[in-house]
């Protein structure tokens, strides 16, 4: 089943509220170490894996957009789709905002920007 790229750009750049430099931030923090599933053998979270990879997409030209980074983009998007429908009472210092934030997705952030 061909991707569409178009669509799936569009619902990545909707649904990744951070810059790169403000993940990258993120990833210095111990929130950000604190929370994730590790898979055995790997010293890092799928989370903060997956950030890495969201900065190097977010550097890159639309252009310059590979299949392995627009599958990378759709998984993100569902991630984060997945995970807000899970929204806990307290969310500011939750364990569940630190994980989306490790997938590009500040939802303090989006509140604010909505204006709520």
């Amino acid at each position: 089943m061909e991707l569409d790229k178009t669509q799936i750009h569009k619902n990545f750049k909707s649904a990744i509220n951070m810059t790169a430099k403000e993940i990258t931030a993120w990833l210095e923090t111990d929130e950000s170490k604190s929370v994730g599933q590790t898979k055995p053998g790997m010293a890092e979270s799928i989370g903060r894996q997956s950030a890495r990879e969201i900065i190097k997409i977010l550097g890159k030209k639309k252009s310059d957009l590979t299949d392995a980074d627009y599958a990378h983009m759709r998984h993100v998007v569902s991630y984060i789709k997945r995970h807000r429908a899970q929204e806990p009472r307290n969310i500011e210092t939750s364990r569940w905002r630190y994980s989306l934030m490790n997938w590009g997705h500040d939802p303090v952030k989006a509140l604010f920007e909505k204006g709520t």
